[in-house]
């Protein structure tokens, strides 16, 4: 019931070139993938604002749903793993190699039930009838297990905290096209950040207005 000798310790020896992908995955979703559902959304919708509000809480969703099943895989392994741990490496690294091992036994598709169901009863967006928000399910697939993967690292990565009028902070967010440069406050959120131990390590999108 150990992990694989070929993974054994590797998780933390690994750490920053896993930690280096994850980033840079953030980054390519970020630019193609969250655009590309923008650009799909619009066919539909023609409210820019809308459309960038339903892909934001699909990120935050995603990441949400994808935490809380790391949590409870990674407790399931670690109550698999105890009963026969002998070291030499702690149960903590020893679950977490298992768990880096095997993340293709994360149930992602129940996360992304998860996350249609959590926007389809979310009073902060605005889905007409006609737009089944399953469309989105690529794009939350691949947040989920990106999510999924950054809870692995040492520390963690998460995305930032965010709430509609809160104060534009330049060193969390850009602004995005349609922001008035002079206006203090946050109207809505595009892309949130990326932090790692409560420091902005990629920074968000937002829109400012007064």
């Amino acid at each position: 019931c150990s992990p694989p000798s070929c993974c054994s310790g590797q998780a933390r020896n690994v750490n920053d070139s896993r930690r280096a992908c994850l980033v840079a995955r953030f980054g390519f979703i970020y630019a193609k993938e969250r655009f590309d559902a923008e650009t799909f959304l619009r066919t539909y919708i023609n409210d820019l604002e809308t459309v960038q509000r339903i892909v934001y809480t699909a990120a935050v969703e995603s990441f949400h749903a994808a935490k809380m099943a790391y949590w409870k895989f990674k407790t399931h392994v670690r109550e698999m793993l105890c009963p026969c741990h002998c070291g030499p490496e702690s149960l903590e690294d020893a679950v977490l190699d298992y768990i880096v091992c095997h993340t293709d036994q994360y149930d992602v598709h129940c996360s992304v039930k998860e996350v249609i169901c959590s926007m389809n009863i979310n009073p902060k967006i605005s889905v007409p009838p006609e737009i089944d928000l399953n469309v989105l399910s690529p794009l939350i697939q691949e947040l989920c297990c990106l999510a999924f993967s950054m809870q692995t690292l040492i520390p963690p990565l998460d995305i930032a905290f965010g709430i509609d009028g809160e104060v534009f902070d330049e060193t969390k967010y850009y602004r995005g096209s349609g922001s008035d440069f002079t206006a203090a406050f946050v109207a809505y959120h595009v892309w949130p950040a990326l932090v790692e131990n409560g420091v902005v390590i990629v920074r968000g999108e937002v829109v400012t207005k007064k």
